[in-house]
């Protein structure tokens, strides 16, 4: 018997105080009827903004996992993710490529991936949740002026 079909839309985003500097990420996952079904604001220490939005695509991927995902759309507005993710430009840069082998690795088994670029103004609530997890960073986490 063939299992049921999950759908997810999730929206993702990651930010970097600093470029590098204080980093986290947001991540919004919406069902069929765009329910929000799931989030998740994680701090994420020091990195760049491109390793923090790779970062938020994992911890999309892994919601994705934990809830049962056949087909997912990620919605980023890092269009540099979107597509070296979908395969349209080859990663040169090699601290990017362990985070892309590692978002390959945390794939649903047998789930359709499919990433869109979207306009900053259609990500406002990953965003929204990736600065809610920055502001509450440790002082000490924090990156000199």
């Amino acid at each position: 018997m063939a299992r049921a079909t999950i759908k997810l839309t999730i929206h993702c985003d990651g930010a970097s105080r600093g470029n590098p500097g204080a980093a986290a990420a947001g991540v919004i996952a919406l069902d069929e009827h765009y329910e929000i079904v799931a989030r998740a604001a994680v701090r994420l220490g020091r990195m760049t903004n491109n390793q923090a939005e790779y970062h938020a695509v994992w911890t999309g991927m892994q919601l994705a996992g934990q809830l049962g995902a056949t087909e997912i759309e990620f919605r980023l507005d890092s269009e540099l993710v979107v597509r070296q993710l979908s395969g349209e430009w080859r990663i040169k840069h090699a601290g990017l490529r362990p985070l892309a082998e590692r978002v390959r690795a945390a794939q649903p088994a047998g789930a359709r991936v499919r990433y869109a670029h979207v306009k900053r103004e259609a990500n406002v609530l990953a965003d929204r949740l990736a600065n809610w997890a920055l502001d509450r960073i440790d002082p000490a986490d924090a990156t000199p002026d």
